[in-house]
């Protein structure tokens, strides 16, 4: 029964190109949102406080603070109305679901962020 479905989401998945990024970092999520017969690509950006399911049913959460209210949004990872995902900062935290984050504001709620030396120049 396992591989039946296995063989039936296998033919109804559209293997997208999807960016590597994990719980902490920082992403752009724009998706096409239908209203009617008008159509158009509206952005979220905030951090991933989890990843969930594996395979075609992939999930994650995004949070950000939108006018000092925490938003929180669950997008399918290959649904059809994302449009494009972008990651804008590695963060480092230690944790896979980062539900802390919830209850920090301010300052305390940052994450650290990854820090890379370009290829030319040498760390001091």
């Amino acid at each position: 029964m396992d591989n039946l479905i296995k063989i039936a989401q296998d033919a109804m998945w559209t293997k997208k190109e999807v960016p590597s990024f994990k719980s902490g970092d920082t992403i752009t999520v724009s998706y096409r949102i239908v209203e009617g017969n008008k159509e158009r690509i509206q952005s979220f950006r905030g951090v991933v406080i989890q990843i969930k399911g594996r395979g075609i049913t992939k999930m994650f959460t995004i949070r950000k603070v939108s006018n000092g209210v925490g938003v929180e949004r669950i997008f399918p990872l290959y649904s059809p109305h994302i449009d494009s995902i972008e990651v804008n900062k590695v963060g480092v935290v230690r944790r896979s679901r980062i539900y802390y984050l919830r209850d920090l504001t301010g300052k305390k709620a940052r994450i650290k962020e990854k820090r890379y030396v370009g290829a030319g120049k040498k760390e001091e």
